[in-house]
């Protein structure tokens, strides 16, 4: 190819790609690179992504090709692509497959082709590969104790090499159930149970699927359900995401309360049983993490045969829950999740865990179709008040974040957005419980926290469904899992530093779509010239990759133009 003027991207070398934003083709070609490349950085008018093995392979075993990899940046660059970025795209992408898990007599046997022989002997010398191996049966092949099933995917990919789990899954107790006659499901959401599925065959029934909050990855699972039909296991994040799984269950489906339940320690097991991360992870006090016993409710993954277990925002997965690999590797796992990002570095922990990325839809094509609202993100940016420019220049790194995240001025941009969307049904949500509960009380609306009972939080998501209550405001408990589909504006005042994965949830409060098709706002409200904007920048990262662009609204003009208000709760 020639150099074009007019096309977008620029490859380099070293596997980055820079796309610029102002160009006209710059959609296009940002659908084209995001299933196998991850968006660095995202400044106004160039985004840096990079391209490297992990995205490579979960783009593989997604469906996508090396040659639709490479015809994708040829047709959008604007230099000729590096021959060492296509040659290195075709091998890396094709290390997935090569080395493969399979079932023999009661253990597992690594295998290669007969040409990676040599492969095979180099990493059997591998530290860390090679106490996992057991005899070497062939050429190319090493036997495998069942319980290294886990840590040799890990190793292996540690490794720079992928392995395919085709070994099989134990079947769990059987448990058929029909979804409902008047569940209408989307063809995305079929596909994507059928990608995981892919027939009952081995090299389907692990994996991840990818999907906008709001677009019902709810109901993929259920497919899912009923497509292995037996005995399940919900992993979800917390109580009142536990409340929508078993209500959707119920609605959806032919399953009664006495087949669905919360799982409570001495309570019998039902076919379907939805327990909390906190609650499966939780540790005997004063013990220590690697303690036989540390963990009391983590027996639940062996007390029931269960033929599938999903785990419900597999990004947030809990890191002891990775040391338990043996026990789950034999069943069914299904992950769902709106992003693979995790802020702990783990998303490798993740592919050779729970399983490659098995479908993936991107946000601006639901959006497009219709299944998720219409969304605007603006970045509400407001200076600090002189005296806390005073405290922020003499604090510690982490308390600086603190100072300006709680900007007493805030309150008012609050005071002034809810006053520019009258009658809209808004979300105020924070991390810090003293800035919500001044937030709270000048819009003499509840508060909602992790300390607020179960039930009390029902009833206040209820009277706002039914929009008898046109305002909450929320602690980090209302990041996800909350069905609030008529919720048209959400104010985030402060967030956990530079988290991706939370802005993308948090703007995923918003995308049910909306009665008569309305689209919904998100402002993020973030003091200038401090650290927080710094992390601002972070965290719009995946939103930017799905193609979400931040309007920027000065907070001192907004303010000024609302004076009277602005002097009222400053007083």
């Amino acid at each position: 190819m020639t150099f074009d003027p007019t096309n977008p991207l620029i490859v380099q070398a070293d596997r980055s790609v820079f796309l610029e934003a102002f160009n006209p083709r710059a959609e296009e070609a940002r659908r084209e690179l995001a299933p196998f490349a991850e968006l660095v950085s995202s400044p106004e008018h160039l985004h840096t992504y990079r391209i490297t093995p992990l995205s490579l392979w979960n783009a593989t075993a997604a469906g996508v090709s090396a040659e639709q990899m490479v015809l994708a940046l040829e047709r959008h660059a604007k230099f000729p692509v590096p021959q060492n970025v296509a040659q290195d795209i075709r091998e890396l992408s094709g290390r997935w497959g090569r080395l493969k898990l399979v079932a023999h007599d009661r253990g597992l046997l690594l295998v290669a082709d007969l040409a990676d022989a040599p492969l095979l002997s180099e990493l059997s010398k591998n530290k860390a590969v090679a106490p996992l191996l057991g005899d070497r049966m062939g050429e190319a092949v090493f036997a495998l104790p069942l319980v290294h099933r886990g840590v040799i995917k890990t190793a292996l990919l540690d490794a720079g090499w992928p392995l395919d789990d085709q070994a099989g899954y134990s079947d769990g107790l059987e448990y058929a159930f029909t979804l409902s006659p008047g569940l209408v499901v989307r063809e995305y959401q079929q596909q994507a149970a059928e990608a995981f599925y892919r027939g009952g065959s081995a090299e389907g029934g692990s994996g991840v699927v990818v999907l906008a909050p709001g677009s019902g990855k709810t109901v993929v699972g259920m497919v899912a359900m009923s497509l292995v039909g037996q005995r399940t296991l919900v992993l979800t994040t917390n109580r009142t995401s536990v409340a929508q799984w078993e209500r959707e269950l119920l609605a959806k489906t032919s399953l009664t309360p006495d087949e669905v339940s919360e799982y409570e320690k001495g309570k019998s097991l039902t076919p379907v049983t939805i327990c909390t991360y906190q609650m499966l992870t939780h540790r005997k006090r004063g013990s220590d993490r690697d303690e036989p016993g540390a963990y009391p409710h983590m027996g639940l993954i062996g007390d029931s045969e269960w033929g599938l277990i999903i785990y419900d925002e597999v990004h947030l997965l809990p890191a002891p829950v990775f040391r338990i690999t043996a026990e789950v590797q034999a069943r069914r796992r299904l992950g769902l999740t709106a992003t693979l990002v995790r802020e702990d570095g783990r998303e490798s922990d993740v592919f050779a865990l729970i399983g490659p990325k098995r479908y993936d839809r991107p946000w601006k094509t639901l959006e497009q179709e219709g299944f998720i609202a219409q969304a605007e993100c603006v970045e509400v940016r407001l200076a600090l008040p002189q005296d806390e420019r005073l405290s922020y220049a003499a604090a510690a790194d982490r308390e600086k974040h603190r100072i300006a995240a709680e900007n007493p001025d805030k309150r008012s941009v609050v005071s002034a957005l809810l006053r520019l969307h009258p009658g809209s049904p808004t979300l105020v949500i924070g991390q810090y419980l003293d800035q919500l509960a001044l937030i709270a009380a000048d819009q003499e609306a509840p508060l909602i926290t992790g300390k607020t009972p179960q039930v009390e939080r029902e009833r206040l998501f209820q009277a706002f469904r039914e929009r008898r209550l046109p305002l909450i405001v929320m602690s980090k408990v209302g990041n996800f899992a909350l069905d609030l589909p008529d919720a048209e504006m959400l104010i985030q005042v402060s967030g956990a530093f530079g988290s991706r994965q939370e802005e993308a949830q948090r703007l995923g409060r918003l995308l049910r779509p909306k009665q008569g098709g309305g689209g919904a706002t998100f402002y993020s409200v973030v003091s200038r010239e401090t650290s927080e904007e710094d992390h601002a920048h972070h965290r719009q990262l995946f939103l930017a990759e799905q193609g979400y662009a931040y309007r920027i609204l000065d907070g001192t003009e907004l303010l000024e133009q609302d004076a009277p208000e602005y002097r009222k709760v400053n007083v």
